[in-house]
């Protein structure tokens, strides 16, 4: 197996954590550098105070240049002063005098603020063609940077957490895309498209990911294959079974016409009998099990359906005692009359045929919710039997599973009623379960949506 996923994985990390700390850097010297300038506007009023300064001064009028001064200090609660400088030669080369310009004494209002100085800074508005400059302790209010450890505080967890989710973001994308084709694909796989392949879908990819698309891809090949193959061997030996079925069947009542009381024509002619039962069921059962179909083509009155497996019901036992408590109509859309026939009498018989003679045997249907919240019908049919074993009420719908073999060999029961009930029942959304009684006996509980 390639590693190619490991190192992908591997240089998008790094990648994303190099790119991180250089973003966070980057973004945070230059929000720094921002916030270290003066805005715009303090810049423009620091220039005008240095030219009412410079106006005053070079009007001689030194009580007015005062004045201001004290009410500008006042006013902004700061200091605030016009300076001289002057330049002595004290050593060194001479030549270099027209190249002096500015001076020291303050900060030029285009100058950044260092915001991690305490002390405001002494800003300087130097007069024009002068040594003379307006000098004043920058006001708290012009102060910048008053946002500067809120917004390094965000930088420093909400930027990493962001450039994290998204790296997390692309990494969850790399890896759930071809979980997700594999998803599909065997969704569509189970649901019976034996032809789905997930390989194409993945493109020019190559890592683990591929590697396991391809061995699912075979093995739905292999699979598929094999069940394409069960199916046409169930439809071949359905069609091949059934023939000489028939001809035994009508070689034994042919037997039966010459022979009537003959007990072992009679034998031949259940035994037979049972045979087409524990075929056609065998087949029914592996059609539903192979092809999972849904039967939902029809519309259909359960309590006319129930009533007439009663019927059939107490004609083949007749000494058992069979009570109904159903509803005038219980109308099922998009149903199966056949699946839920045939369900609803298998369950029916396993009930009488565990009810001692002379018992009684309830079947009653009622409105419900189902489990989905829409709305359906439930049937109960309650024995009069012994129950079952808490361990086995699910091991009950398996097929071939006989609770009481010698029971079931003389009322002609195969082990076969009860699983192909539950799959019928399935077929058309239904489902069945079983419960013990408290008063005793087996209660199988039908559950069908009404639409």
């Amino acid at each position: 197996m390639n590693r190619r996923l490991l190192w992908k994985l591997i240089l998008l990390i790094t990648a994303g954590i190099v790119a991180m700390f250089y973003l966070i850097n980057y973004v945070t010297v230059r929000a720094e550098e921002e916030m270290s300038m003066l805005s715009q506007a303090h810049r423009d009023e620091l220039r005008d105070w240095g030219k009412q300064a410079e106006t005053l001064y070079f009007s001689d009028d030194r009580a007015s240049l005062e004045r201001w001064l004290e009410v500008l200090q006042q006013r902004e609660d700061t200091l605030a002063a016009v300076v001289g400088y002057s330049i002595r030669h004290v050593a060194g080369s001479l030549g270099l005098e027209d190249r002096y310009s500015g001076n020291n004494l303050g900060r030029d209002v285009e100058w950044k603020i260092h915001l991690y100085f305490e002390n405001n800074p002494v800003m300087e508005i130097p007069f024009e063609n002068s040594d003379i400059s307006f000098l004043v302790l920058l006001p708290d209010r012009m102060r910048p940077g008053n946002y500067w450890q809120t917004t390094r505080l965000l930088l420093q967890i909400f930027l990493p957490a962001l450039i994290l989710a998204i790296l997390s973001v692309l990494l969850y994308r790399h890896i759930m895309q071809p979980l997700i084709s594999l998803q599909r694909a065997t969704r569509e796989f189970s649901r019976g498209d034996f032809s789905v392949r997930v390989r194409p879908q993945l493109g020019a990819r190559r890592d683990e990911f591929s590697e396991l698309a391809n061995t699912f891809d075979q093995m739905a090949a292999r699979i598929g294959e094999q069940l394409v193959n069960q199916r046409q061997l169930i439809a071949d030996f359905s069609h091949e079974l059934r023939t000489p079925l028939t001809r035994l069947e009508i070689a034994i009542d042919s037997l039966g016409k010459h022979y009537p009381d003959d007990p072992n024509v009679q034998r031949l002619y259940r035994e037979s009998r049972h045979f087409r039962k524990l075929t056609e069921d065998t087949l029914a059962l592996a059609w539903l099990d192979n092809e999972q179909p849904r039967l939902t083509q029809e519309t259909l009155d359960l309590v006319d359906l129930i009533d007439v497996i009663v019927d059939d019901a107490r004609f083949e036992f007749p000494d058992r005692e069979i009570e109904t408590y159903l509803p005038d109509s219980a109308e099922l859309k998009n149903s199966s009359h056949q699946a839920v026939g045939q369900a609803l009498e298998n369950i029916l018989r396993n009930a009488l045929r565990y009810t001692p003679a002379g018992k009684v045997v309830e079947v009653a249907l009622a409105g419900c919710q189902l489990g989905t919240g829409a709305a359906g019908f439930q049937v109960t049919v309650n024995d009069g039997g012994p129950g079952v074993p808490d361990a086995l009420l699910e091991t009950i719908f398996r097929p071939f599973y006989q609770t009481d073999p010698s029971r079931n060999t003389e009322s002609g029961g195969v082990g076969l009623g009860l699983a192909l009930a539950r799959r019928q029942l399935k077929a058309v959304g239904g489902l069945v379960v079983a419960s013990n009684r408290p008063q005793g006996g087996l209660c199988m509980t039908i559950s069908l949506p009404a639409v």
